[in-house]
């Protein structure tokens, strides 16, 4: 099974959005999808499909060991996993727990030098989990710029900066529009024709040592 961790350092970065229209991207391309909400003080996942009745289950898991109890949970019913984790400041152990598991880790995040600056620690995260991984191999990691646009010189510039600092940057960029920022509640259609649909299949298309983590 796919694991996919939507992972960073505080909350407010799109994380809950993005794993919302990732698991629709997925599920339109025919896949098994199992949504994990591990964020046990917002629940924002499992609201999420409560209230607009999304086509693919999602089940509670804010517990530090995620590597453990999420396979036996799922077992061979499903594809992909897509996790939207708490803040890893404020539950690490949940979100190690989680990376731990991880196949694909993707970091939502806007092209600012706060947001940029987090990513020292998402990388000792990172690495933490890497270490108590069986294999010791780090998952496929990309960052997901959002909150901007292609020609905007802010994405242009934190693009290269985080390239330089040995991360994958996708191609695919999530802009400033309402569609994302105001999607929670709502019902995802057609999310395999937006930026998130495009990213799912950059996140497949990584593989774990092309990427520094």
């Amino acid at each position: 099974m796919i694991v996919i961790v939507v992972a960073n350092l505080k909350g407010g970065v799109l994380k809950t959005t993005s794993t919302g229209f990732l698991c629709q991207a997925f599920h339109e391309s025919g896949l098994r999808v199992l949504g994990v909400d591990a964020d046990g003080e917002n629940k924002s996942l499992q609201a999420w499909q409560a209230d607009a009745d999304l086509p693919w289950p999602v089940v509670g898991m804010a517990v530090s060991n995620i590597h453990k109890t999420l396979p036996g949970v799922a077992g061979d019913l499903y594809d992909v996993a897509v996790i939207d984790t708490p803040p890893m400041q404020a539950q690490r152990g949940t979100v190690v727990s989680a990376l731990r598991l991880a196949t694909h880790v993707m970091i939502p995040m806007a092209p600012t030098p706060i947001e940029f600056d987090r990513l020292i620690e998402v990388r000792k995260v990172l690495n933490d989990a890497t270490d108590l991984r069986p294999d010791g191999i780090p998952p496929a990691t990309a960052i997901m710029l959002n909150r901007t646009t292609r020609k905007a010189t802010p994405q242009i510039v934190y693009r290269q900066l985080c390239e330089e600092a040995g991360w994958t940057v996708l191609d695919a960029i999530v802009g400033t529009g309402q569609l994302y920022t105001q999607a929670w509640g709502s019902p995802i259609r057609r999310a395999s024709k937006t930026p998130f649909g495009d990213a799912a299949n950059e996140l497949l298309d990584l593989e774990p040592e092309k990427v520094t983590a």
